[in-house]
């Protein structure tokens, strides 16, 4: 008797163990990666990759489009998506997509690549995807450079079956090819329209591993960014960043000059807050922050010494080779372009010659009121002063001295010096 109920103790532990090893297998994992390849983006990807992990999801599809990245956060993902016990799906969508630059890498490393009609891939050369300024130094280290990121591809496709061929030539010519084109090439495994279409196509699917995927009537659960991914997200764009450092040191500035209520003190604080959280992610040049700090110090100094603009001219050349260099970026298209560093430039150049050096030069105006206000004032002589008399200035009757011999009435005088309630002058 003790055996059989035995029997049955262990017959309901190793049931209940089995449902709980499939529990969350049905489930599809879904991520839409849209934008650039950083390390935003790259914890985002690889914390839905363990998450689906963690469930023993049956697939995760990474709904892909993106123009390029980060080498560094490019190589994570590819890392990621190799060695992930859950079969990975990326699926180049929708239309009008690409998978430019690091995302060609993101692709080819998937279990199942996939494309939207109307995407493409490809042009992944060496140049887009470095986080640093060393793929400019020299001719070798160029060389070298491509070399690495032409062997990183070719291992890829090796591994996934793929074309390594086109692989290579993606890298080193920046070859790049429809979704058709791609079908065509073993680049990728299939083309569908949306999301729908990819299950329908996936179910039964059988993967060079010999495991079938099974996604018919299974529930597709979306994995969204969270509240500090989303707003991370926004500050490692290059320009967004820029913006922000840009205000928050003319923000202070402004406080500087004209003290009052903080408004200037606060608002360039949270700015430069912000912009410092995006600094420390984003790849940043030290000699460009340095130039853009020193060509807001020669623009104030330029306020107190008569330079007749010559410290503000240096001050913009300096600003504007400092935005240039603040980001070793080289992909234009996920980095600082010319349409935020032109305007920014000369909108802050402007309300610094414009508002701020006039406030300033208004200060170092000789008096016009008082005692002070009267010297160098033009007046008239209103009976002859020999050595005194009378005299006409700003509106008022004065006694004079004359300092220079007999002045007749009529005549113009100048106050050269005030001497308690008398004007000593002299003929203009």
């Amino acid at each position: 008797m003790k055996a059989y109920v035995y029997m049955v103790l262990l017959f309901v532990v190793m049931s209940l163990g089995a449902s709980l090893v499939c529990l969350g297998a049905g489930e599809i994992y879904h991520l839409v990666l849209d934008g650039s390849i950083n390390p935003v983006s790259k914890d985002f990807v690889l914390r839905g990759i363990k998450q689906a992990e963690t469930a023993n999801a049956e697939l995760f599809i990474i709904e892909l489009n993106t123009p390029g990245g980060l080498g560094e956060s490019m190589r994570d993902i590819v890392m990621a998506e190799l060695a992930s016990s859950v079969p990975i799906v990326v699926f180049v969508s929708p239309a009008g997509a690409c998978a430019a630059s690091a995302g060609v890498f993101i692709t080819m490393a998937a279990d199942v690549a996939a494309m939207a009609p109307a995407t493409n891939i490809g042009a992944a050369h060496p140049v887009n995807l470095l986080g640093g300024a060393e793929a400019d130094q020299d001719t070798t280290m160029t060389e070298k450079v491509e070399n690495d990121a032409a062997a990183f591809a070719k291992s890829i496709a090796e591994k996934r079956n793929r074309n390594v061929e086109w692989a290579e030539k993606a890298v080193r010519e920046s070859s790049s090819l429809t979704a058709s084109e791609a079908l065509s090439n073993n680049v990728i495994d299939m083309i569908a329209s949306d999301l729908d279409e990819l299950l329908t196509r996936l179910d039964n699917y059988v993967l060079p591993r010999g495991q079938v995927l099974h996604t018919a009537g299974h529930e597709v659960k979306k994995i969204l960014p969270s509240l500090r991914e989303r707003l991370l997200n926004y500050l490692v764009d290059p320009n967004i960043v820029y913006v922000l450092f840009i205000l928050g040191l003319y923000g202070l500035m402004y406080e500087f000059f004209h003290p009052g209520i903080g408004f200037g003190l606060a608002a360039g604080g949270v700015c430069l807050i912000l912009a410092f959280l995006g600094l420390q992610i984003l790849p940043v040049n030290i000699v460009g922050v340095a130039l853009i700090l020193f060509g807001v110090v020669l623009m104030i100094l330029d306020a107190f010494t008569p330079t007749s603009g010559i410290l503000t001219t240096g001050g913009v050349i300096s600003l504007l080779v400092g935005s240039l260099t603040l980001f070793n970026i080289h992909n234009r298209a996920i980095g600082l372009s010319w349409a935020t560093i032109l305007p920014t430039v000369g909108t802050v150049t402007a309300l610094f010659v414009l508002i701020v050096s006039k406030g300033l030069l208004i200060q170092h105006k000789r008096p016009v009121t008082g005692k002070s206000g009267m010297i160098g004032a033009i007046g008239n002589a209103r009976s002859n002063i020999s050595p005194s008399g009378k005299v006409l200035v700003k509106g008022e009757y004065w006694d004079a001295t004359s300092i220079e011999g007999p002045i007749h009435v009529g005549d113009q005088v100048i106050v050269e010096r005030v001497e308690g309630r008398k004007l000593l002058v002299r003929r203009n």
